[in-house]
C-alpha cells in the first residue's frame, strides 16, 4: 500500500535516456550511473558525466559516504554510538541543550528562517503531531482492516507542544534546545532536500561539472548534460492521477533544467486507507488532519532545500494564497495539480514545461 516516491519516476525517465551503466558520448566524458538504498528510506541515485570510470567511482563514493552521514545526523527514529543527531535534541526536549554537528544547526536555521519567510506552514516543530500520525499510518499499513484516525483530542494535546519559537539555536555554542517538555522535531519537510543540497554543492566544489542527484521525490541537476547533444536535463513530472509502476505513460510532463531542483510533494507519496478513503502523510498544521487541496505540487528552485520546504508549503495552502507565495518568491516556479485533475503552472514553468514546446536541445 506503500507507493514509490516520484523522484523514481524521475529516475525512470533518466534511466530511459540513459540506457545501461556506462554511456560514451561525442566528448571527453561518458555517462556513468549507479544507486543506493540505505540513507532516507528512498533510492538514491547519481548520474554523471566523468572522464573515467575511475573519477566517476570516486565521486559515488564521496556522495554515498555524505548521505550516509547525513541520513544519521537528520534521523529522528534511531540512535548511534557517538553520535548527536536530531533524535539526540528531541530526547533531551525540556532538559538540556545539546551540542550537534554544523549540519544540523544549518538545517534548523534554515527551517526556522523560512518558516518565517512563508507564513508558517511548514512547521518542523510539529514532531508530536506527525509522529502520532506516523504511528496511525504505520499500524495501518501493517493491519489494513484495523485502519483508522488518531482521535481528534489527541492530536489537539500534541499540538500544544508544537512552538517553534522554543526551538533555541545557539550557533556558537553548536547547541540546539527544545525549551519545553513534549516537544520534538520532525525534518521530513526539509532534510532529505537540504541533504541533496549540500551533497551536490560538496561535489561540485570537488570537480563534479555535469551530473544529476535524485533522491526521493528531490532532483538536483549539475550543469548539462555533457553528451554533446542536449544542452538540458529532462526531469519527469508523475501523473498523480497513474500508478507509478505501469504498462502505460505515468507522466504528467517533462521538465527541462540546468543547475536546478525539481521536487514533488504529493498525496499518493506516503499514505495509508481507512474506510476507503487515502489518508497522506502531509498535515495540515491547522486542522490537524491531512492537507485537501491537490493531489501534487512540483517546485523548480535553485536550491533543493529551498524547493523541497517550499513544494510542502505550496501543498498546505489554498490556491491563490500558494500561487501568491511562489510568485513573490525569485527564481522558483510551481505547477499544482488540482484535485478535480486540473493543472495550474507558473509562466516561468511552462517555459520549461514540454507540454508548452520545451525540450532539451
Amino acid at each position: 500500500m506503500k507507493k514509490a516516491t516520484a523522484a523514481f519516476v524521475a529516475l525512470l525517465v533518466l534511466l530511459l535516456s540513459l540506457p545501461g551503466c556506462r554511456t560514451t558520448s561525442r566528448s571527453e566524458y561518458s555517462k556513468y550511473t549507479n544507486s543506493f538504498f540505505d540513507t532516507f528510506d528512498t533510492l538514491i541515485q547519481v548520474v554523471a558525466y566523468a572522464k573515467s570510470e575511475q573519477e566517476f567511482d570516486a565521486w559515488f563514493e564521496k556522495i554515498h559516504a555524505r548521505f550516509q552521514k547525513l541520513h544519521r545526523l537528520y534521523d529522528i527514529y534511531n540512535t548511534y554510538p557517538g553520535l548527536n543527531n536530531v533524535k539526540t535534541i528531541n530526547d533531551n526536549a525540556g532538559l538540556r541543550p545539546v551540542k550537534v554537528d554544523k549540519a544540523i544547526i544549518d538545517l534548523i536555521l534554515f527551517a526556522k528562517d523560512w518558516y518565517a519567510r512563508t507564513g508558517g506552514r511548514t512547521n518542523i516543530a510539529l514532531g508530536p503531531v506527525l509522529r502520532i500520525w506516523h504511528d496511525y499510518r504505520t499500524a495501518g499499513m501493517d493491519d489494513p482492516l484495523s485502519a483508522k484516525l488518531p482521535p481528534p483530542a489527541e492530536l489537539r494535546r500534541a499540538a500544544e507542544h508544537t512552538d517553534i519559537s522554543k526551538v533555541i539555536v545557539d550557533p556558537e555554542k553548536s547547541t540546539v534546545y527544545l525549551a519545553e517538555r513534549g516537544m520534538s522535531l520532525d525534518v521530513g519537510a526539509v532534510a532529505k532536500g537540504f541533504a541533496v543540497e549540500l551533497v551536490a554543492r560538496e561535489a561540485q566544489a570537488d570537480g563534479l561539472v555535469s551530473g544529476i542527484i535524485s533522491a526521493g521525490g528531490n532532483v538536483r541537476a549539475i550543469g548539462k548534460p555533457l553528451d554533446g547533444v542536449r544542452e538540458r536535463w529532462g526531469i519527469g513530472i508523475q501523473d498523480p492521477n497513474k500508478p507509478i509502476v505501469s504498462d502505460g505513460p505515468t507522466l504528467l510532463d517533462t521538465v527541462y533544467v540546468n543547475d536546478a531542483a525539481v521536487v514533488t510533494s504529493g498525496d499518493y507519496q506516503r499514505y495509508y486507507i481507512v474506510d476507503g478513503k487515502v489518508i497522506h502523510h502531509l498535515i495540515d498544521p491547522d486542522t490537524l488532519m491531512p492537507a485537501s487541496y491537490y493531489h501534487a505540487v512540483t517546485i523548480v528552485a535553485e536550491d533543493s532545500g529551498v524547493a523541497d520546504f517550499l513544494s510542502t508549503t505550496a501543498f498546505l495552502l489554498p490556491y491563490e494564497k500558494s500561487r501568491a507565495l511562489i510568485e513573490s518568491l525569485d527564481g522558483v516556479e510551481a505547477l499544482w495539480v488540482l484535485p478535480d485533475g486540473r493543472v495550474e503552472s507558473t509562466p516561468g514553468m511552462q517555459k520549461i514545461m514540454q507540454s508548452h514546446g520545451a525540450g532539451g536541445r
